[in-house]
């Protein structure tokens, strides 16, 4: 007689495997593929990501390096390179806050927000032809387990 508990165990760890390897692979590819995507505007996802993140209506003040750090998912040290990038490619662009003197905001330069307008449709054809055989209600389900699983993983 086999152990179907052991068995079970057995597979959930292969699945568990299998699943954040997909994931690991699956965010290389929209590295790799996203930046291609955009290489005709010399955009990098890394980019895409923060000209995305200033882009929003919420955003329209500007965000401060620890806003746009939290806001992102990745480390000041990361996000200071790439601003410095996009500020010295006059993308964005740094001001005095109003509310706190002492802060700097982070803001998309006017060059910034025109370059936004125009990655717009090849930004949409990305999504649509990666997320091709997807339905409606399939993707308001991926995006549910994908914040249940950055939540998980930000209570480790």
């Amino acid at each position: 007689m086999t152990d179907l508990t052991n068995e079970k165990s057995l597979a959930s760890i292969e699945i568990n495997n299998r699943l954040f390897f997909r994931l690991f692979q699956a965010a290389n590819t929209l590295h790799t593929k996203g930046t291609q995507a955009l290489d005709d505007f010399g955009v990098t996802t890394q980019q895409w990501s923060v000209l995305g993140a200033l882009s929003r209506p919420q955003a329209e003040g500007g965000m401060s390096v620890n806003e746009l750090s939290r806001y992102l998912l990745v480390s000041r040290q990361n996000l200071t390179g790439l601003l410095n990038r996009l500020e010295r490619d006059g993308l964005v662009e740094r001001a005095t806050s109003e509310e706190d003197r002492r802060e700097r905001k982070v803001r998309l330069s006017e060059k910034g927000v025109a370059l936004w307008q125009s990655l717009a449709d090849p930004i949409h054809n990305f999504y649509d032809e990666a997320l091709k055989g997807f339905s409606f209600d399939d993707r308001l389900a991926f995006i549910h387990y994908i914040n249940l699983l950055q939540r998980n993983m930000s209570q480790l």
